[in-house]
């Protein structure tokens, strides 16, 4: 059996990860604060399961506990691949340094950096002690590699993850797990939203945003995971620890 572990599986580009995948014939065990009824539909409709854990990554009792459940249900005697998805992030806080909301730097790390690197570490951890072969992917940002005017924190995460990815992958090596980080470019989700709200003081770059929101220049989630799914359906071809961008995918 095959299992997908899709954090912020409820809405955005973890919804079509997960719906993707199931359709593909893979177990979906979805983490988020919210259930996806559609998701449960669907799993009902290919015959494979779905597990929703209810978990506030930014609390670490929920992040802990989920944690063991992910485990009791994903590794048993008919598991032979695991998928790691981690796309749960948030952007807030997006303000300039010496303005930014201490409580809301702490909560940004725990959810794009520290819950991802506990999440991978628990999973590689199994899977090398049952011999299961894992693919980890890892969702970035192009930010991780730009100076953007009130994102300090979201570049610094993102940049992080990048760098987890790469040790992760020359840690693994010969192990059979593919490892990668995905770039998924500008995507009209929520996440997009909360960009456009920011102001002008806070963000200098806002009425770009907005301006991409306005031209339609906005690509759906469902067309962000297709790009993905066919990149880990040709693993051969896949460098690990390597951040595959979809501008660069969708060009080859």
């Amino acid at each position: 059996m095959q299992y997908a572990i899709v954090t912020g599986a409820s809405r955005g580009l973890g919804e079509a990860i997960a719906r993707q995948l199931m359709e593909k014939n893979v177990n979906v065990i979805a983490l988020s604060r919210n259930e996806n009824a559609a998701l449960k539909t669907l799993a009902e409709e290919r015959g494979v399961s779905y597990e929703h854990i209810s978990c506030d990554l930014s609390d670490q009792h929920d992040l802990d506990e989920a944690l063991e459940q992910i485990v009791r249900i994903a590794f048993h005697e008919d598991t032979h691949y695991v998928y790691v998805v981690n796309n749960a992030g948030v952007i807030e806080p997006i303000d300039t340094v010496g303005s930014l909301d201490p409580g809301a730097i702490r909560t940004h790390i725990q959810v794009n950096l520290t819950a991802p690197i506990m999440l991978v570490n628990r999973i590689i951890g199994e899977a090398n002690d049952r011999e299961v072969h894992t693919s980890i992917i890892n969702v970035t940002s192009g930010a991780a590699e730009k100076t953007i005017h009130g994102w300090s924190t979201y570049s610094s995460t993102k940049a992080a993850i990048n760098r987890f990815t790469e040790t992760l992958a020359l840690e693994q090596e010969g192990k059979g797990h593919i490892i990668l980080a995905y770039s998924p470019g500008v995507m009209d989700t929520e996440m997009q939203s909360e960009i456009r709200s920011a102001s002008e003081e806070a963000f200098a770059d806002v009425d770009k945003f907005k301006k991409m929101k306005e031209e339609g220049a906005l690509r759906s989630p469902d067309e962000v995971a297709a790009v993905l799914m066919d990149l880990i359906n040709q693993p051969k071809k896949i460098v690990n620890g390597k951040v595959y961008k979809l501008y660069d995918l969708i060009d080859q």
